[in-house]
C-alpha cells in the first residue's frame, strides 16, 4: 500500500443489518487501511458530508435492502455536489448482476456479492486506490 488511506463504510437507507458492514470494517481496517464506520441509518447527505469531512479516499455502500439502484446512485450525486466526483465508490450486498451492471455504469467501481472474499476485497480496493495515485 503506497500510503495509508482514508475509507468511509457506510449502511445508507433503512436497512438495519450491520454485520457484514463491521465485518468489511474489521478487514479493510486489519489490512491497513484507516477506516471510519458511520453506523446504520445513514441518508445519501450524511455520507458525503463524513467523506468530506474525514477526507476519504473511497467510500464503500453496504445495502442489503433492494434500494441500491435509488441509494447508490444519491450518495454519488452528493459526492459530486461537494466536489467529491473522484472519491472512489465501491458497495456489497445482495445485488443482482443485472443491477450491478447498472451501478457500474453509473460510476460504482465495484460491486461485492455474497461470498466475496475479504482478502479480495482488501487487494482489489489497494491496487485501485494505489493506481490512482501514479
Amino acid at each position: 500500500m503506497k500510503r495509508p488511506y482514508r475509507v468511509v463504510v457506510a449502511k445508507p437507507g433503512l436497512d438495519g443489518h450491520d454485520r457484514g458492514a463491521k465485518t468489511i470494517t474489521r478487514a479493510l481496517r486489519d489490512h491497513g487501511f484507516e477506516v471510519i464506520y458511520t453506523g446504520l441509518h445513514q441518508t445519501p447527505e450524511q455520507i458525503a458530508e463524513t467523506v468530506l469531512q474525514e477526507d476519504a479516499d473511497a467510500v464503500g455502500l453496504s445495502l442489503l435492502s433492494g434500494a441500491h439502484l435509488t441509494l447508490f446512485p444519491r450518495v454519488m450525486e452528493e459526492l459530486r455536489s461537494r466536489d467529491l466526483g473522484d472519491v472512489l465508490v465501491f458497495g456489497g450486498g445482495v445485488i443482482p448482476d443485472a443491477d450491478a451492471r447498472a451501478l457500474s455504469e453509473q460510476g460504482v467501481a465495484q460491486i461485492f456479492q455474497p461470498g466475496a472474499s475479504l482478502k479480495g476485497i482488501n487487494a482489489w480496493l489497494e491496487q485501485t486506490l494505489d493506481e490512482r495515485e501514479d
